[in-house]
């Protein structure tokens, strides 16, 4: 009897199979008629041949090229990053292969979710107000706006307070406890703060967005921030905003106004914007925007939650911290969920292009036509020379993490990320920081900065977040609620207070990926109904990072 229960073959062309425990050195391997015993332990997550491989032969995982041999490899020899190196196959214009397995969502037949509709016809699963400056000049009055709004609203802290524990290493320090003491002291834990009534019930939170851009660098960057905020404004999940402006700086506020028509022509949510060069002292400058802030707060608050179709939820797929297990756990989940919200009519958005390398030619042919197929093409291409003229292509993507936990290659990474796209036609393609929230796949370039993707899902429509991880990553968002799913049961219960969903029950194999999948969309629609906060929301993880695509002047 072979013992594929101790790893995997993930594809019927893979010369490489995946440890899913860790095999020690001597071991026996029977697979497809072959016997071998390992050379070495293998780690869990890692992989190691089955044929023995010349130097310079392929690697091939998911189906696809992912690396070339340095050296020869017998059989049952661990693939490592002295052994191979990255390669992907070239990708041209092909077939359009639009023919795809709709999976059967019987189960969430008139299944519908609690948002908030605006007049152009989308729908927020959250119902919040923003405050950003178009220029990094205006970071310091952004928080001293924070500072003046947030708890007298009702929308101060409401996580975890450790200034007990600072308070007894301060008493410790006082009494001259020595340095071992300290450090072995077992301190109070200080309590979680009670919430402070909401003055606006209906309003989620006030969120100030602080960044380092909008002048200094090239218009591009500076264009592309206007972009980037204008998809912020327009967001489903943003019910009105106040933005400072200093005057001076390349982000006008005209330009803003202009890309915020872009994306919504009959825009007619409230919108305030004050420049400090026009209106003079700081005080006068602050309490305008309060008083304004104020007055649209009142409005926000008017705004209800009623019944939504499926459809008009659009999913961000991301993944962050991943390792040798992503592209068989998690990542596939996401794929079937991707797939299941398609046939109900919602929208996709897989985006993090540098961990597409590898897999442009099954992409590309999933276009639904060959103009939106050249434009993904392009786009790769033109991503790629740009990262290697910095002296950085895409082969140097995997972390020092992602090697460490099986993922040695950027096409063996690239090849399990692009597993959350499902299997749909790709129905747009989208250059940063445009819009993505068409019905079907959508394909947003981003990079892999798990953060600036993160950022750029959402300011293109995503109002929802569903992302993967296998070491942790403690990320969220502002506005959208961010989902995190663990690729393996070890790291959801080492970090219980990040993970929403551990996936590692597919590894196991007492959970289907299907099955995965039907829990994973069941949760997304309680949370953008309001009736469950991921554990990003409950931490008040709002990371916000534009990306700077311009160098710096």
């Amino acid at each position: 009897m072979e013992n594929r229960q101790l790893f995997l073959q993930i594809h019927p062309d893979d010369n490489v199979l995946v440890a899913l425990q860790d095999l020690p050195p001597g071991m026996e391997v029977r697979f497809g008629g072959r016997e071998f015993r390992l050379l070495s332990g293998v780690k869990a997550k890692h992989k190691f041949t089955i044929d023995p491989l010349n130097a310079g032969d392929d690697v091939r995982m998911y189906g696809v090229l992912v690396g070339k041999t340095n050296v020869a490899l017998p059989s049952g020899e661990t693939i490592t990053t002295q052994n191979i190196h990255h390669a992907a196959s070239p990708f041209e214009l092909g077939e359009r292969r639009l023919n795809w397995h709709r999976p059967d969502i019987s189960a969430f037949e008139g299944r519908t979710f609690m948002g908030y509709h605006r007049s152009n016809g989308t729908v927020g699963t959250a119902n919040y107000w923003l405050v950003i400056p178009l220029v990094f000049c205006e970071n310091r009055n952004i928080l001293v706006m924070k500072q003046a709004l947030e708890e007298q609203l009702g929308y101060g802290k409401r996580t975890r307070d450790y200034e007990p524990e600072v308070g007894q290493l301060i008493q410790l320090y006082r009494s001259g406890t020595a340095v071992e003491e300290i450090l072995n002291a077992d301190i109070t834990a200080g309590a979680d703060l009670e919430s402070t009534q909401r003055l606006f019930e209906h309003v989620d939170g006030v969120k100030f967005l602080n960044h380092e851009m909008g002048c200094g660098g090239t218009r591009i960057d500076s264009d592309a921030l206007c972009g980037l905020l204008a998809g912020y404004i327009t967001h489903p999940n943003v019910a009105g905003a106040t933005v400072l402006s200093l005057g001076c700086q390349h982000a006008q506020a005209s330009i803003l106004r202009e890309e915020i028509a872009k994306r919504d022509p009959q825009f007619d949510r409230p919108l305030y914007i004050f420049e400090q060069q026009l209106l003079g002292t700081e005080t006068n400058l602050i309490q305008q925007a309060l008083k304004h802030t104020f007055v649209g707060l009142m409005q926000a608050n008017q705004q209800r939650r009623q019944p939504a179709p499926l459809s008009k939820l659009c999913i961000g797929l991301e993944c962050g911290g991943s390792d040798g297990f992503s592209g068989i756990s998690a990542n596939p989940a996401l794929g079937y969920v991707s797939d299941m919200l398609v046939t109900a009519g919602g929208s996709v958005i897989l985006s993090e292009f540098p961990e597409l390398c590898g897999v442009e030619q099954e992409l590309s042919d999933r276009c639904a036509d060959e103009p939106t197929a050249l434009r993904f093409m392009e786009l790769m291409k033109t991503y790629n020379a740009k990262a290697e003229a910095d002296g950085s292509g895409f082969y140097a993507n995997p972390s020092p993490g992602n090697i460490r936990d099986g993922l040695i290659t950027d096409a063996i990474k690239s090849a399990g990320a692009a597993k959350k796209g499902g299997t749909s036609p790709v129905m747009a393609v989208v250059d940063y920081p445009g819009i993505a929230n068409s019905p079907g796949l959508n394909l947003l370039c981003t990079p892999g900065n798990d953060v600036e993707s993160t950022t750029a899902e959402v300011g293109a429509g995503a109002n929802v977040v569903l992302f993967t991880t296998g070491l942790g990553t403690p990320t969220g968002n502002p506005i959208a609620p961010v989902i995190k799913l663990s690729t393996n049961t070890k790291l959801f219960e080492r970090m219980p207070d990040i993970i929403d969903i551990n996936c590692g029950t597919i590894i196991e194999g007492t959970e289907t990926i299907q099955q995965a999948a039907h829990r994973i969309l069941d949760y997304v629609i309680k949370v953008a109904s309001g009736e469950e906060q991921p554990k990003a929301v409950q931490l008040g993880q709002d990371d916000f990072i534009p990306w700077r695509r311009g160098v710096s002047l």
